[in-house]
């Protein structure tokens, strides 16, 4: 790694590793009080990534303090690694998860806001290790660089490179001119909705420990459930789940616009296109379901009033299509039971993805509005080639290098998504369960199709095929080029 500030990249490692600390402490001490039993293995765990990031940031004191960007790059992959690499060590530690690979699987799902599980029974593991699930998604949901972010400048360490590295937005809104403060504001509005979140669960009769769990995987667009049949267990009281699609939506929503409505400037908000086309689309998709599942008859019986089918046949439309569009992947149905166009439906949706600067995971709103609008111009450019026609946002012009930039994202992402889909079926997947696996793992969506639907778990796939979907998973959450940049010869050249 000649030409890179090494001493700053494992100085940064050993931040992230101990921030992992405070969560595992948090959980450690749950379990104390809650006297399961497993407090010596959350111990363990805890100590050895206090010591391995105290050890990291104490021997690489005097660096240099300036972020490059090709550091940058190397700082977000490996910081990714590092956290799941030691953030699986409760599971291993407890006893709670035997299998290494199982555990990776577990952890990496849980940093990148998956939701995709190995385990087949949720409410048998000890509640400090269900705490410690969803800490791990609502760190990775807003991002765990994010926050290092935010105190980096107490470090005399500058944080743009990072920032542009782990949560790159197409409009290039910030909150505030220094990026620190950005990241500031950004997990104060993700720590208040979460409470929020967990605060109107509980008292919509939710139990605690299970509003708060749930309010942490809803904000990251996570997945992970308290419950083996996630939201479903509480099919019989609605308004938990008009409460989880809400904030599926919020956090699903560019947190800029979020930023701007608890100023009061709501204007903002309906102005953006892209939001716009996030409630068309959830509208329109929430309405297809909703008729197909009506013609299926899958919530009418003798005993089922008119207005009871409807609103049953709504409320799970509602929250299916908001789960997969968010990719948050909790769920209150199996849809791949509901009709084949439901399900081919739900499959397509796994590449939509919400909007950009969110939690969400997939393409994103923003994306698919570029190709649309890029692609209806080169209608015009072929009538008119000698005009100059450009693809415009919010009323502003998106420069060619960014729409050259999406072109190559979504072609990249579709190939990743093709080649995905061949390895699993070369593992022994069928080509529903594959190709399911593969756009949930890099969508990081949660639920897929066939043997890893939403009734199902991953706990099938061989080995090579957990290890193939962690893969897929970080290259989603971190939106492929981040990731796969380091795979390229001219990004090691010394420059």
């Amino acid at each position: 790694m000649k030409g890179f500030n090494l001493k700053l990249i494992v100085h940064f490692l050993g931040l992230l590793l101990l921030f992992n600390s405070i969560f595992m402490g948090i959980t450690t001490l749950f379990s104390y009080f809650q006297n399961d039993g497993i407090t010596g293995g959350m111990l363990k765990a805890l100590l050895l990534n206090i010591v391995v990031g105290g050890l990291a940031m104490g021997l690489t004191t005097g660096h240099r303090k300036e972020i490059k960007k090709r550091e940058g790059y190397v700082i977000v992959t490996f910081g990714w690694l590092t956290m799941v690499l030691f953030g699986m060590f409760p599971y291993l530690f407890t006893g709670t998860i035997l299998s290494t690979t199982d555990a990776l699987f577990e952890t990496m799902s849980g940093y990148t806001a998956t939701g995709a599980t190995i385990l087949d029974d949720i409410e048998a593991l000890p509640k400090s290790i269900l705490l410690w699930r969803s800490l791990t998604h609502w760190m990775g949901g807003m991002g765990i660089i994010v926050l290092a972010i935010a105190i980096l400048p107490l470090l005399g360490i500058g944080g743009m490179q990072l920032f542009s590295a782990e949560a790159p937005v197409l409009g290039g809104d910030k909150l505030h001119p220094r990026i620190s403060d950005t990241a500031k504001r950004l997990w104060l509005i993700y720590v208040g909705l979460t409470f929020a979140n967990a605060l109107l669960l509980f008292l919509s009769g939710m139990p605690l420990f299970d509003a708060i769990n749930h309010a942490m995987s809803t904000m990251a667009s996570g997945g992970f459930s308290t419950k083996n049949a996630s939201i479903g267990h509480w099919n019989s009281m609605p308004q938990i789940q008009y409460i989880t699609v809400f904030f599926m939506i919020l956090a699903g929503s560019n947190f800029v616009l979020l930023y701007y409505a608890i100023k009061g400037k709501f204007r903002r908000i309906w102005s953006d296109t892209e939001f716009r086309w996030y409630t068309v689309f959830i509208a329109a998709f929430v309405f297809i379901v909703m008729i197909a599942i009506l013609e299926q008859g899958a919530y009418s019986s003798a005993d089922t009033t008119m207005f009871a089918a409807w609103e049953q046949s709504f409320r799970h439309a509602l929250f299916q299509v908001v789960a997969v569009i968010t990719t948050t992947g909790l769920v209150t149905a199996d849809f791949t039971a509901w009709t084949p166009l439901i399900t081919m439906l739900f499959f397509g949706l796994m590449f939509l993805g919400g909007s950009t600067g969110s939690t969400s995971g997939g393409v994103k709103v923003m994306r698919h509005l570029i190709l649309i609008k890029n692609g209806l111009l080169e209608f015009k450019r072929a009538l008119h080639p000698n005009a100059i026609l450009m693809v415009r946002m919010n009323k502003l012009t998106i420069e060619q290098s960014i729409v050259y930039h999406v072109l190559a994202f979504f072609i990249l992402y579709m190939i990743l998504f093709i080649i995905g889909a061949g390895v699993l079926s070369a593992l022994g997947l069928d080509f529903v369960s594959a190709i399911g696996a593969a756009a949930s793992s890099l969508g990081n969506v949660g639920p897929g199709l066939g043997d890893v639907g939403p009734a199902t778990t991953f706990s099938s796939l061989p080995n090579l095929g957990k290890y193939w979907c962690s893969l897929l998973m970080l290259l989603g959450r971190l939106e492929l080029f981040t990731v796969l940049i380091l795979f390229t010869p001219y990004f090691w050249r010394n420059h």
